[in-house]
């Protein structure tokens, strides 16, 4: 019998707060046509389907939105880590996605727990000049609109992310956009969300991120796009490694999230945040 999604609030410790994940826990992943109508079915931006430890111990994963596969999502991530922990205790797991291994920890502080992730190797470039003209018109903001201390960048942590920094928290927070013109530029440049952020700090920031590719207009928290955007900013010289960064996220929403970001000189980012059970509404016996 197909096991039962569960569904998890990750980078929070309420239910109301962060972003909501599906998680498919299974002796074996179901095939993708199922995952998909799952991922339908339970109506989070992902869902993350986690099969039991191969003999080199690791876990084959992969994630789907409720229109298509994506490579990898950090918030399902942490969602399942911390669903696995709440099933076989503290422990570390290494999921096997597509975008490649993804090493998960599993801690509990003050009766809560947490997932760290620690990321595929990040890479970025700089935006293509008509990719940016065009986000920026589908989204309605000016070139001059944006902080030229970070520069507009493609930026990779196991998918890509159009990264591009708002010069003023009220440009941020001013978010009105063309779904139908900015998700056929991303499908077009492989995009997974564009990571539009505004720096409030050296360590702080505060995010938001459109998702018209996997049929979602907004997602709450986004640990992939925190991965690259913490890679981006080490690898292009823009941030002094080590360091550790808060991104908030979903405030806008009614769902505030928080993602820390722990950016090592070298390799991988580390993205860890809690995430709480999203309690079950349907009428007992009824899957989602």
């Amino acid at each position: 019998m197909t096991p039962r999604p569960l569904r998890y609030a990750a980078f929070s410790r309420t239910p109301a707060g962060g972003n909501p994940a599906g998680v498919w826990l299974g002796e074996a992943l179901p095939a993708p046509a199922d995952m998909q109508r799952i991922a339908a079915q339970v109506g989070d931006s992902e869902t993350a389907f986690v099969a039991a430890p191969g003999a080199d111990g690791r876990r084959p994963v992969r994630y789907f939105s409720p229109e298509a596969e994506v490579p990898f999502c950090g918030h399902a991530t942490i969602a399942a880590g911390v669903a696995l922990g709440e099933q076989d205790g503290d422990g570390g797991h290494v999921f096997a996605t597509a975008a490649g291994e993804v090493a998960v920890t599993v801690s509990t502080h003050d009766g809560a727990r947490m997932a760290t992730l620690v990321s595929v190797a990040p890479r970025h470039e700089p935006a293509p000049r008509p990719l940016l003209l065009e986000a920026l018109a589908a989204i309605g903001w000016r070139e001059d609109e944006l902080d030229p201390a970070l520069p507009p960048a493609r930026a990779y942590a196991g998918a890509w992310h159009l990264v591009l920094a708002a010069r003023d928290a009220g440009r941020l927070a001013a978010l009105d956009y063309d779904f139908a013109r900015l998700k056929a530029a991303m499908l077009a440049d492989g995009l997974t969300t564009l990571q539009l952020v505004w720096r409030e700090s050296g360590t702080v920031f505060h995010a938001r991120n459109p998702f018209p590719v996997g049929g979602v207009v907004e997602d709450p928290a986004t640990g992939a796009a925190a991965a690259a955007l913490g890679g981006y900013l080490r690898d292009a010289g823009l941030l002094s490694a080590p360091a550790r960064l808060t991104v908030y996220q979903g405030e806008a929403m009614g769902r505030p999230g928080r993602i820390q970001v722990d950016v090592p000189a070298d390799g991988g980012i580390a993205v860890s945040g809690h995430a709480v059970a999203i309690p079950d509404a349907s009428p007992p016996g009824e899957s989602p």
